[in-house]
């Protein structure tokens, strides 16, 4: 069982900064797909980003189109924790936003939500204009 905790949500100004964290409790050393998801108010739970990591090994990373240059996905596996850097936020990018993870070998994207064993609570970012 991998235990997911998120934090560093919170209010920012369009244009503005913020990262997430998502800490891993019971985390091991497998091969895992680890992922970001967004979900607004009335929408679908989307994909945000996702990073493989295997054996302490950080892979590749896979960002949705809407993110691709603004948001950063990474992986501290010496503190067991994920990051989500977010810059040049949009209104548009407002919504609860989970960490995911899956243990598997292979493709990791961040789509199929279904796919992913895993998930945290959640954390709000609310981005005004």
């Amino acid at each position: 069982q991998v235990q997911l905790v998120e934090s560093g949500g919170g209010s920012v100004q369009a244009g503005g900064s913020l990262r997430l964290s998502c800490a891993a409790a019971e985390y091991t050393r497998s091969a895992y797909c680890m992922a970001w998801f967004r979900q607004a108010p009335g929408r679908e739970r989307e994909g945000v980003a996702s990073i493989y990591t295997s054996g302490g090994v950080v892979g590749r990373t896979v960002y949705a189109d809407s993110v691709k240059g603004r948001f950063t996905i990474s992986q501290d596996n010496s503190k067991n924790t994920l990051y989500l850097q977010m810059n040049s936020l949009k209104p548009e990018d407002t919504a609860v936003y989970y960490c995911a993870a899956d243990p598997r070998f292979g493709i990791c994207i961040p789509q199929a939500s279904g796919d992913f064993r895993y998930w945290g609570q959640g954390t709000q970012v609310t981005v005004s204009s």
